[in-house]
């Protein structure tokens, strides 16, 4: 075992463990089944989990999430001045050199939106700020009096100086944005916003990256927000998994053993702007809020990326959120704001009762071939 893992593993034996550069300790989640371990901790702004087997791979599974994790946030994140996505944006467009792992993630946001139709579009970045999401949700509240809900259901506040949003902001749209390979030219005036993938991204990477730590032994589950993806050999009858619409509630236990899961709810990250209420999952076609039927869309796919995207899409489609999953071929559960569920696909209903098997599928949309990401060859930082 690494020395960075073993520490990992000696400060989880007592109930704790930080990750790196002072990140938010892991902390050791009691289960009552011993032949699994599972932490938990904050990162990108949400919650992330690790679930292994056998236990004695939590260390080196925590010490393998962290770095995967805080190589993520440093490559991706729109909230971080020192981001390598936020030097892009202060450079206000031209051609780029990326990192392998920025290359990556624009790359899969772009080969979403071209699966989805445009239905998920990483040029929304203008769209967010212009309804107030300029900064990390977590530390909105700090500064202002307007309400709004969390993932956990606590209050935080957003536009606090009162005054009303600026004026909406249809996306310009992915075809824009060129990328090949690492080289990216983006015009001026687009800001980019990764949202509606890079928590599945951050997924499947975590899962290969524990995977490899471990030597391929055993099994894995990685949460990031309840965006979930699974490697190795599940444990006997798969792993469980609630599909609920916020943290804490009640909801409908599955059986994942193979590929993903994602949901994305209009009933969590809520603010209000202008005298109006807003919430984070915006459709790239008008630059509002997504105001369709359905709360709530949870879907299985063969790797969370394309889970992550499919769920969004499916919030945006509205009324055609069925249609577009029959042809996608992708299990689903839809809630309506009238708290009605559709099952579709093969997603377990009722009838099949607890722990039910949820299907998957067998090939990814959004990576270019298979989830295998690149090996690094260029510093962090890019170049332009």
């Amino acid at each position: 075992m690494a020395a960075g893992a073993r520490e990992v593993a000696d400060r989880l034996a007592r109930g704790s463990a930080g990750g790196p550069g002072g990140a938010v300790p892991w902390q050791r989640v009691t289960t009552g089944d011993d032949t699994v371990a599972v932490a938990e901790r904050g990162a990108l702004g949400t919650s992330a989990r690790v679930a292994v087997w056998p236990p004695a791979s939590l260390g080196l599974a925590c010490a393998a999430a962290d770095d995967v994790l805080d190589r993520l946030d440093r490559q991706a994140s729109r909230f971080r001045p020192d981001s390598e996505l936020s030097w892009l944006h202060a450079a206000r467009g031209g051609m780029f050199l990326l990192s392998d792992g920025l290359a990556e993630a624009v790359g899969v946001a772009l080969a979403a939106a071209r699966w989805t139709g445009g239905l998920t579009d990483p040029t929304i970045g203008d769209a967010l700020v212009s309804l107030g999401y300029d900064r990390d949700f977590a530390a909105i509240g700090e500064d202002g009096d307007l309400a709004a809900i969390g993932e956990d259901g606590d209050l935080a506040a957003i536009g606090g100086d009162g005054t009303p949003p600026g004026a909406t902001v249809a996306a310009p749209g992915w075809q824009l944005v060129q990328l090949d390979g690492p080289l990216l030219r983006i015009p001026p005036g687009i800001r980019l916003d990764l949202g509606a993938t890079a928590k599945g991204l951050g997924s499947d990477r975590a899962v290969r990256a524990v995977l490899s730590a471990v030597g391929g032994q055993g099994g894995v589950l990685i949460s990031l927000g309840g965006d979930i993806a699974v490697g190795g050999t599940p444990p006997r009858d798969g792993w469980p998994v609630t599909v609920a619409e916020e943290p804490g509630q009640a909801g409908q236990l599955v059986r994942l053993t193979a590929g993903a899961v994602a949901t994305s709810s209009v009933t969590v990250r809520r603010w209000r702007r202008g005298g109006a209420e807003v919430h984070h999952i915006v459709d790239p076609r008008t630059g509002r809020p997504a105001d369709g039927p359905w709360r709530t869309a949870t879907v299985a796919a063969a790797t969370c990326a394309d889970a992550n995207a499919a769920s969004t899409a499916a919030i945006v489609a509205g009324a055609a959120a069925e249609d577009w999953l029959a042809t996608a071929g992708l299990p689903a559960r839809l809630t309506g704001h009238d708290g009605r569920v559709r099952d579709l696909n093969g997603w377990p209903g009722p009838e099949a009762g607890a722990w039910a098997p949820v299907p998957t599928a067998a090939d990814s949309h959004v990576y270019a071939a298979g989830p295998a990401m690149r090996p690094r060859t260029r510093p962090p930082g890019g170049g332009r």
